[in-house]
């Protein structure tokens, strides 16, 4: 029934919580499981977004009819006790927790098992469905390089975190725009990065920092499923795709993003080619220039024009 609540899966989900404390769970200072916490729609604002901002968290959205959620949440498992403690496994089921898999949704997610990472308050897209334990693990390590390249990683992320030395303090305007961003005021973060470029025109980090907030602008005013389903129902709609593709970005489908408006491309001309095509440059601009998925969209761009 709509709106009904399956008081069955909140149970099944109280029941492996204790089964964890039992065993030394998270919060009980045991080995097994230390790392690992059963979140609800009631918790997840204490067990995530409070707790990022000392140490990064992993969000597993899973339910218990899903078979590749059942071969990934052992590996996530099992590499949250590996790194004993320099990130945090939060298990979300999706049935037990309706207002989590309705913000799941929202997010233009369309299938689980799914993982989000949550660092200093901010969700990022990680994973999509299943993968081998080399492959996450794999993923897990290149997250973490790029956050701490990125200096983004909350000051407190883990035992092992630490400042470099000689690290100059924060821009106190980069320090109103990352805030602004954090607390999902994004008017604010918008004119900080503006404010940025009037100085620094071909500021790179500044220019990401926009095109990012423009890019969460969008989407908050798109419903992810109806804009999914107008696109797959008319493909030469080209204002359909260019929607769909912001919905797929922000969800961590960035190829598919970018393989759409490529195919846009293909098979348009005139104002719809090109709206395609400025689309396209416009969303390169969140991700760093030399991300190779950007280069290798700039390259189908090319072909696609030439």
């Amino acid at each position: 029934m709509h709106g009904a609540i399956d008081l069955g899966a909140r149970q099944a989900a109280a029941k492996k919580q204790q089964e964890r404390q039992a065993k030394g769970g998270a919060g009980a200072g045991g080995d097994s499981g230390a790392y690992v916490v059963d979140v609800t729609d009631q918790t997840f604002n204490t067990e995530v977004v409070e707790r990022s901002r000392t140490v990064p968290v992993l969000v597993d959205f899973w339910a218990d009819w899903c078979g590749p959620c059942k071969q990934l949440g052992p590996i996530l498992e099992k590499l949250a006790d590996e790194a004993a403690g320099k990130w945090i496994l939060a298990k979300v089921d999706i049935d037990a927790n309706p207002a989590l898999a309705q913000y799941m949704q929202q997010m233009g997610v369309r299938g689980i098992p799914f993982v989000a990472a949550v660092v200093g308050g901010q969700l990022l897209p990680f994973l999509n469905g299943a993968a081998p334990e080399p492959q996450v693990r794999q993923a897990i390590d290149q997250l973490f390089e790029a956050l701490a390249k990125e200096g983004i990683l909350p000051e407190d992320a883990g035992p092992e975190a630490q400042e470099e030395p000689g690290q100059a303090p924060l821009d106190p305007v980069y320090g109103a725009a990352e805030e602004a961003l954090r607390s999902g005021d994004l008017d604010t973060a918008k004119a900080a990065f503006q404010k940025i470029l009037e100085g620094s025109p071909q500021d790179t980090e500044a220019k990401r920092g926009l095109a990012l907030v423009d890019l969460s602008l969008r989407v908050g005013s798109l419903d992810a499923q109806s804009v999914m389903q107008k696109a797959a129902d008319q493909p030469g709609d080209v204002q359909a795709q260019i929607e769909a593709s912001d919905i797929e970005l922000v969800s961590g489908q960035i190829e598919e993003a970018f393989d759409r408006l490529l195919s846009a491309v293909r098979r348009t001309a005139g104002d719809d080619r090109d709206a395609a095509r400025k689309h396209l440059l416009k969303l390169f601009e969140v991700l760093p220039p030399d991300d190779p998925r950007v280069g290798k969209a700039r390259r189908g761009l090319q072909s696609a024009l030439f």
